[in-house]
Order: structure tokens, then C-alpha cells, then sequence
């Protein structure tokens, strides 16, 4: 049976297609320019995070006012803005202190999408992208961790390809989505029909 909590994500795949086609965007640019400086980098991973943690707390909101739990998304959110407006006030820090700002951010948003794929399981098919999406951004966050000071050309290599995927998951997720949301409302509409 629908609950009112699958009906909302899938009314709203194209939030989850923009995020995911954002994430591709900004995994095409690291590749297309490797030697793309750590200003840059910052920059761009700055406006990524800040992005992400917006469309978060719009979800939260929306939660909210849908009485809801939201405080997971707030505390995602939160943090992706935190981290993004960090790296405007401070563009000259240091590769390391970048590193780990990605790597911890990483890590968060990995652990929360997997939450949402356990919780999604029974209401959706497809989840798993969901779940395959945290996982990737939780083992990147790990790698980012466990070596920190890699050049910076290393890091937006790394960075690409974790955008790049988890962009890629998050498009194909929401057209499931989107191909549910219709087959679901063509369903309703046929069975008003027979009454």
C-alpha cells in the first residue's frame, strides 16, 4: 500500500533529479579540467555542498509541515550549508583541512541516505540506488580520511568520481521515481474509472 511519506518522495523525483544531475555536472567538470586549481576546487565543492544542504532543508521543511520527522534532514542540511558557506569565508585553506571537511561531509550524507534507503525498502522498489549511493559517498568519505594530505589533483580526481556516481545514482533513482508516480496515478485513475 502507498503511504503519504512514498507519495511525497515520489512527487518530488525532479528535487532528486536536479541533485543528481548537479552531482554529474560538477564530476564532468573535475575530469574535463584535472589541473583545476585548489581555489577552484573549493569553490566548486563550496556551491555543490551548499546546493545539497538547501534541497535538504526544503525536504525537512516539507516534512515538517507534513507533521513528519525532520530532524535528519535538518541535521544533513544544516551541515552541507555549514560546510559549503565555510568554504567561501576560507578559500585559501589548506588541502588538508579540505580533505577532511569532504571526507566527514561525505561520510554524514553516506549514513544518512543509507537510513533513507532501509526506511524506503518496503515502500519502493529501486531503494537500493539509494542505499548503493550512501554507500559510495560513506567509502569515500573513508578514503578522503585515511589519506588527507593527497595533492589536490588527487582529491578532485576522487571528488569527480564520487560526484559523477552519486549524480548518476541519484537520476536513475528519480526516474524510478517518476515511472512509479505514473503507473501509480494511471492505477487510481483506472479504478475510479471502474467505480
Amino acid at each position: 500500500m502507498d503511504t503519504p511519506n512514498t507519495m511525497l518522495i515520489a512527487h518530488n523525483w525532479w528535487a532528486l533529479a536536479l541533485r543528481g544531475a548537479l552531482g554529474i555536472i560538477v564530476g564532468l567538470t573535475m575530469f574535463v579540467w584535472p589541473t583545476v586549481a585548489l581555489h577552484t576546487l573549493i569553490l566548486i565543492f563550496g556551491a555543490y555542498a551548499l546546493c545539497d544542504g538547501l534541497f535538504t532543508l526544503a525536504a525537512a521543511w516539507r516534512r515538517a509541515h507534513d507533521h513528519r520527522p525532520w530532524a535528519v534532514s535538518v541535521l544533513g542540511g544544516a551541515l552541507g550549508v555549514v560546510v559549503g558557506l565555510a568554504m567561501f569565508a576560507w578559500p585559501a585553506m589548506a588541502a588538508f583541512t579540505l580533505a577532511t571537511l569532504i571526507a566527514f561531509w561525505a561520510i554524514v550524507t553516506g549514513i544518512l541516505e543509507i537510513v533513507a534507503a532501509v526506511r524506503l525498502r518496503r515502500q519502493i522498489t529501486g531503494e537500493w540506488l539509494l542505499a548503493l549511493s550512501g554507500a559510495a559517498s560513506l567509502l569515500f568519505g573513508v578514503a578522503v580520511l585515511a589519506a588527507p594530505i593527497l595533492g589536490a589533483l588527487v582529491i578532485a580526481a576522487w571528488f569527480g568520481a564520487y560526484a559523477f556516481i552519486f549524480g548518476a545514482m541519484n537520476v536513475a533513482l528519480a526516474l524510478r521515481l517518476r515511472a512509479w508516480k505514473h503507473s501509480d496515478s494511471a492505477a487510481l485513475g483506472s479504478a475510479r474509472a471502474d467505480h
